[in-house]
This record gives structure tokens, C-alpha cells and sequence, in this order.
């Protein structure tokens, strides 16, 4: 009102000083003048009345503070008590790397003043915040343990739990000047790895890639996976991984000393996880403990990568184990969500850096994913991680499928799976209409990416791997030594161990990537020029050029054409990934396949052994985060209910109440692919 007091007296005055200029002259105003000079002081009137009556909930001054009160709210609620001392620490180191010191506040000695009555106020408000609050929790803490121990179930096998790519934590131990500062730090996994990418990224990229031609660790760098079952409980504070399932297993009386989490770096080939760190050699002593000490043969639990079967422990020239090593220290296997016969993204990750993950993603997500990692630097990662290539896919067109026709196909489909890559014309650069490209297969897109990627990276698929399919049987038996075969199980045989079972656990229901549209553009360096000809690959491991051997050039870029949507189509397309059935990171061939069918034949199966399956429906609880204990996503399985009870089963000595349960066609897509 004082505003309007001082306009209605400002405009009283000028009105004032106009009649005395007016008189003055001798001279009188213009009445349209007038009128137009009244309007435009009611207009300003109006304004400045809107002004007035602006609510204070509108204003800057309460909706500023009230941003500041409500993420204060929302870090309180997402972190718990135990967060608070990493929080400090992490803090703390932060501030020192910077040279940042905080002004130190005077002592306040408060004998009286109790903390500990704040502390059960905050976890009575903790255990209040409804469900979909708790990111780090999915309601089922402990209950399936509850439920096995209540029917008078107990430990009776030994546990090993054996954890997939990206799981098991890695921290540095590079004593180097310009390493040193990152001693005992999480590279991988935890708050510590945010920081350092966050502020530190080309260090950060120097420690965690290998050394592109010895796939160990490159000069003055130093980086160990971590140890003990925190390796891989959680991959950061609030998201889980296997302390769903060491939780149930404690409650039948596991704890450290029948149940082990062997982690390991995971970057690494399997050879040389054996010639850098010894692990194979550490884990075949850690099951021959449990077995001496519990006189029972071990459970192994093993996710994802980790559920490829090695045969490193039978081999006279590697483990020295014997044929009969596996019949006498392993009970089961459990494999869950096993990558058998490799995922289609690492095909798209080697070959552009790209997966579904990273072309389905908001723009502004897009922004900070090439801000912080360009699709270059994806690929330098992707292809110095040496142990990533074993989820190669295997089997090539046998399995996959041919130009017209996939095994997993679907009726009324307008595309087949089985054209791995593919592309559209109207996404070919101009000026490159001419050239030879053309939907490929499996085993043409194998090659495909070979004759597209460094010299080094061929070398490495070359020494460490094979994804072809062997049917002589003779051939099976000679590759049971050769270690670039262990990690395919189409080539090699599984060990001579007939009462040793396998169970196949996994989650079908979720959209998966299966085959994708590329675009093809300009070159990807400008001092390399096309072949004369085009590369010719006999397989994914065995490719000629007019160039020297193993010298493929990368002719041009390649990425996934992430314009093209089109739902309507079978299979649906989206940003230029066609989905298929799977776990929503693995496709359902390759979780089921060998289940079903190819370890049901004797040329890889001689000894006979069981192999059940089992599917879980992938039936999240939207309210909870993470789908709860009925999601059956790639790495959410690891808290679902149905898993947790079968590896209880199985490790309490009644896996024989676990049987073959399926909700998928894999049985039919199975029957179809060209075993034979």
C-alpha cells in the first residue's frame, strides 16, 4: 500500500505541475490526450496492484530455501546411519586432493548432551518411510531363510558364489607418484569411483583400462580386485548385489566359514586372471578346504560371465586336477542367468561402444554420458577388457540364424533376428551409396567387427578365444586342453562328473536387445583409407586382407541408428535396437539353449550329467524400486524369492525338489537351431 500511496502522490504532483505549466501558457490539454494519459495510469495501477497481491509461495525468497529444506529431506532419507562415516571419509579425502581446508570451529563441551536417543529417533523414522523409498532394500530381508529354517532346514554343502562382468569391485594398489593418491581406493563400485570419474577422469580411464597388447596391467599401474563377500555384496551403498543371498544363507547357519565369494577382476581374459592373480588356482584350493574340513561336497553359485563352466581345474597341462576332480569336490552348480552363448550387446559394445543402454537414454542423459565417456572412449574400454570378449556370441549362424531366418523368430514378423546387423539406406552417409554393405549375420557380423577393430584387439580374440560349434566328438576331447575353448560351451565338453548336477536359473519376460540397425558414415581416421578389397573372414578368428595379417583397417564409423523407432513392427524396434525375449540384458537363447537341448547330447555331455531348468517370470512390484522379490531383470534376480529358495534347496541337501518349470518357448526355439 505504501507503494501505491507513493505512485497515487507521484502522479497527484505531475498531475499538478501540468495544470500549473497549463495555466502558466495560458493553453489547456488535449481531452484525447487526456483519456490516453488516464489509461496508461490504470494499466501501470493494474501491474502494480498483480505485483502486491503475488503470493509469498511464488516468490524466490520460499521457493529457494524450500529446494535446499527438500533435499536435505531426500539425502536423509536415502542415506542411513553406516553411510555417514564413508560419507566424512570420502569428503575428507576429497577436500585434501584439492588443498581445501575448512576453518576449525571452537570446542563446545557438552558433557549432558546424549546423541544416542538421536540415533533411535532416526531409525524409528528410517523403518516408518513406506517402501518405494528404500532403494537399498526390497521388503524381503531374511524371509526365505526364515521360511527354509522354520521347515528344519540347515547348512549341509559348502557355498561358493562366483559373481558376473561388472560385479566384483577393483581397487588400486599402484604405488606410482602420479597413482598414489588413489591407494586402496575403489576404482570400481562404491562412492570413491563417482569422485574419481567425476574430477579425475583421465586418471581414472589410465588406471582401470589394461594394456591393449598384454591385457595385464599397463606400466606403473597397479589395480586387484577387492576381497571378502563386501567384493561383491553391493556395487555402491544402497545397491545390492549378492546380500540378498548371503543374508537368507546366514539365517540356515552360513557364515564365513562354509560360504565363500570368490571375486576377481573381471577385465582380465580367464588366462590371464590365472597367470597375473592365480585365481583358479586359489579357488580350486578353497573348495578342496571346504570338502576336507566338511566332508561334502561344495555348491557353486555363480552369476552371469561368472556361469561359464571352466574346465582350467581338470587340465594335466593347467589345474592338474584329474577327470575325476569335479565328480568329488562339486554337488551343483547353479547358473543363473548364465550368458552360454554371449549377449548381442557386447557384438554392438566391441564394434561402436554403444549398447541399448546408452542409445535409449534422455538427451540430457546423453549429454553426460559423451561429456564424461565419448562413444571413442567406450570403445578403448570395452576393447581392452579382454574378459568382456568371452560374451562373444558363439555359434554363429547355427544358432543365431541365416538372412531370412532366426531360431527365436516370432510368427507375422517383418524382420528376422537372425540379420544381426542391419541397415537402412536412408541412413547411409551420402557419397557411400556404393558401398559393399549389407545385413549381416552372426558369424558375417563377427567378422565384421574384427575387420573394424585395432590390430590388438584381433590378436587378443585370436589368443584367448573361440566361438565356433564342434560336433566331432574326437575334435571335443582335443579341445578339452585347449584353453581358447573352455569359455564355449558348443566347444568343449562338460567335465566326466555324471552325479554332479547343473541347474539352469533364470528370468524370462523382460524386452532384451537382440539384433540392431546400424548407420554407416564418414572415416573414423583420417589416415586410414579403405582396403583395395574387402577383408575375407572364415570365422570371427580367422580373417585375411590385401593388408598385412591381423591388420583389418577401420574403414568407417558405425553406430547404432538411434533415429529409427518403430513400434509397430515385429520385432518392435526402438532407437534402432530390435528387442527379443530374455532377461532384459541376455537373450533367451542364450540363457536356455544349452539347457534345454545342446547338454542334453552326448558329444557335449558325455557324462550324462542332470541339467534342470528353470524359468522365473519377470513379474516386478512397481512400487518397489527394484521390482522386489518377484523381478526377474539380469541382475535384480539376485533378490528374487524363487532364486533364493533354490540355491537354499540345493545348499541344505534338497535340490531334488527343484524341477524343470518353464514360461517361455525356448523349448521350441531350441529344437530348431542346427545342433546337428
Amino acid at each position: 500500500m505504501a507503494l501505491t500511496r507513493r505512485t497515487r502522490q507521484r502522479r497527484d504532483s505531475e498531475d499538478s505541475s501540468e495544470s500549473k505549466d497549463s495555466r502558466d501558457t495560458g493553453t489547456s490539454l488535449d481531452p484525447d490526450d487526456v483519456r490516453e494519459l488516464e489509461h496508461e495510469l490504470k494499466r501501470k495501477k493494474r501491474e502494480l496492484k498483480s505485483k502486491e497481491d503475488r503470493r509469498f509461495f511464488a516468490t524466490r525468497r520460499f521457493l529457494f530455501p524450500l529446494g535446499i529444506i527438500l533435499g536435505v529431506l531426500l539425502g536423509f532419507i536415502l542415506i542411513q546411519p553406516s553411510d555417514f562415516t564413508e560419507f566424512q571419509a570420502h569428503l575428507a579425502l576429497l577436500l585434501d586432493e584439492y588443498d581445501i581446508s575448512m576453518p576449525q570451529l571452537p570446542q563446545i563441551d557438552l558433557p549432558q548432551l546424549d546423541l544416542t536417543r538421536v540415533e533411535v529417533e532416526w531409525r524409528r523414522f528410517w523403518a516408518n518411510i513406506p517402501e518405494p523409498w528404500k532403494l537399498n532394500k526390497n521388503g524381503l530381508e531374511f524371509t526365505v531363510g526364515d521360511a527354509m529354517a522354520a521347515r528344519g532346514l540347515s547348512a549341509k554343502h559348502p557355498v561358493v558364489l562366483v559373481p558376473g562382468i561388472i560385479s566384483t569391485g577393483l581397487e588400486s594398489w599402484s604405488t606410482s607418484p602420479d597413482f598414489r593418491a588413489f591407494f586402496r581406493q575403489k576404482l570400481w563400485g562404491g562412492f570413491s569411483m563417482i569422485s574419481q570419474v567425476t574430477f579425475n577422469k583421465e586418471k581414472w580411464m589410465a588406471s582401470i583400462m589394461l594394456d591393449p597388447n598384454t591385457g595385464l596391467d599397463p606400466p606403473d599401474v597397479k589395480v586387484r580386485a577387492a576381497e571378502g563377500i563386501d567384493a561383491a555384496s553391493s556395487f555402491i551403498q544402497g545397491y545390492w548385489l549378492w546380500s540378498k543371498i548371503v543374508e537368507n544363507l546366514a539365517v540356515v547357519n552360513y557364515d564365513t566359514n562354509n560360504l565363500h565369494l570368490a571375486p576377481y577382476d573381471w577385465r582380465l581374459s580367464y588366462y590371464n586372471l590365472e597367470v597375473r592373480d592365480g585365481y583358479f588356482s586359489k579357488l580350486k584350493a578353497t573348495i578342496e578346504g571346504f570338502k576336507a574340513r566338511e566332508n561334502r561336497r561344495v555348491v557353486l553359485a555363480a552369476h552371469s560371465m561368472g556361469s561359464t563352466v571352466f574346465k582350467w581345474v581338470e587340465s594335466p597341462l593347467h589345474g592338474n586336477g584329474g577327470p575325476d576332480w569335479v565328480e568329488k569336490h562339486v554337488e551343483a552348480l547353479v547358473s543363473i542367468a548364465g550368458t552360454h552363448l554371449g549377449v548381442a550387446k557386447a557384438m554392438s559394445a566391441f564394434l561402436s561402444g554403444e549398447m541399448k543402454d546408452t542409445v535409449q537414454v534422455h538427451p540430457a542423459g546423453a549429454y553426460v554420458l559423451e561429456r564424461f565417456f565419448s562413444r571413442k572412449e567406450r570403445q578403448k574400454l570395452f576393447r581392452s577388457w579382454a574378459g568382456s570378449a568371452s560374451m562373444w556370441i558363439k555359434g554363429g549362424d547355427a544358432v543365431w540364424g541365416n538372412v531370412t531366418w532366426a531360431p527365436d523368430d516370432v510368427a507375422n514378423r517383418n524382420h528376422t533376428h537372425g540379420q544381426l546387423f542391419a541397415f537402412r539406406k536412408s541412413a547411409i552417409s551420402a557419397g557411400d551409396e556404393d558401398a559393399d554393405l549389407r545385413n549381416m549375420t552372426a558369424s558375417e557380423a563377427g567378422a565384421y567387427v574384427l575387420a573394424h577393430t585395432p590390430t590388438y584387439f584381433q590378436k587378443m580374440i585370436a589368443t584367448n578365444y573361440s566361438f565356433g560349434l564342434e560336433r566331432d566328438e574326437e575334435v571335443l576331447k582335443r579341445n578339452n586342453l585347449d584353453h581358447r575353448k573352455w569359455t564355449n560351451p558348443l566347444e568343449s565338453q562338460l567335465p566326466n562328473a555324471p552325479t554332479t548336477k547343473i541347474y539352469c536359473v533364470y528370468g524370462h519376460g523382460k524386452e532384451t536387445e537382440r539384433s540392431y540397425w546400424y548407420a554407416h558414415g564418414e572415416y573414423e581416421y583420417d589416415d586410414i583409407q579403405p582396403d583395395t578389397a574387402s577383408p575375407t573372414c572364415a570365422n570371427t578368428s580367422d580373417c585375411t586382407s590385401p593388408r598385412t595379417p591381423l591388420d583389418m583397417p577401420m574403414l568407417r564409423k558405425s553406430w547404432i541408428d538411434s533415429e529409427f523407432t518403430h513400434e509397430a513392427l515385429t520385432p518392435k524396434v526402438l532407437n534402432g535396437v530390435n528387442m527379443g525375449e530374455g532377461d532384459g540384458t541376455v537373450s533367451l537363447l542364450s540363457l536356455g539353449a544349452m539347457c534345454v537341448e545342446g547338454w542334453k547330447r552326448k558329444r557335449w555331455n558325455p557324462a550324462g550329467m542332470k541339467v534342470v531348468t528353470v524359468e522365473l517370470p519377470h513379474e516386478p512390484v512397481l512400487t518397489i524400486p527394484r521390482g522386489g522379490g518377484t523381478s526377474s531383470d539380469h541382475v535384480d534376480i539376485l533378490g528374487s524369492i524363487p532364486l533364493n529358495e533354490i540355491i537354499l534347496k540345493i545348499a541344505a541337501g534338497v535340490g531334488d525338489e527343484i524341477q524343470d518349470t518353464f514360461v517361455s518357448d525356448i523349448r521350441e526355439y531350441a529344437r530348431r537351431v542346427q545342433w546337428d
